[in-house]
């Protein structure tokens, strides 16, 4: 006798199989990105939503400690131009993301190349979040968000 409230056919199938197809929130698809990164890295990732009216884009970027990269001024140049600064790892908390960490990011997204290097940036809707929940699980997307601005 099985105990009351068990589907025995619905318990032998593969998680994602019986999840319900229903749309998630954004904390919900934030919670689920980061608890699935983390699982396929063993490293912690930054999963944040948007504030104000970017309130249902989200970010995914290394945590503010691993974003050591920063612009350092080339030795000797006396002018002020963007390309007198190199990227460094200055072990300085607060800029962006390392070299190794974007390659992951990337990898671990099921990208073609490293992200940038402040990260992915969500866009908001259902269509977005459900693509990157299934990217963050190793999946391909069953669907891709598709821009509905201009």
């Amino acid at each position: 006798m099985r105990p009351h409230g068990v589907n025995i056919n619905r318990d032998r199938a593969p998680e994602y199989a019986r999840r319900k197809k229903k749309t998630m929130d954004r904390n919900e698809t934030i919670k689920e990105i980061k608890t699935a990164l983390k699982r396929r890295s063993g490293k912690i990732w930054s999963v944040t939503g948007g504030k104000g009216t970017a309130w249902g884009w989200i970010n995914i970027d290394a945590p503010p400690a691993r974003r050591t990269c920063h612009a350092v001024k080339k030795p000797g140049v006396t002018t002020d131009n963007p390309e007198d600064y190199e990227h460094q790892d200055t072990g300085i908390p607060g800029g962006s993301m390392l070299p190794d960490d974007r390659a992951e990011l990337g990898r671990l997204l099921g990208l073609d190349e490293p992200v940038h290097d402040q990260g992915v940036s969500i866009p908001s809707g259902s269509d977005y979040w459900a693509e990157y929940v299934d990217r963050a699980n190793g999946r391909k997307p069953e669907k891709c968000g598709v821009p509905y601005w201009d």
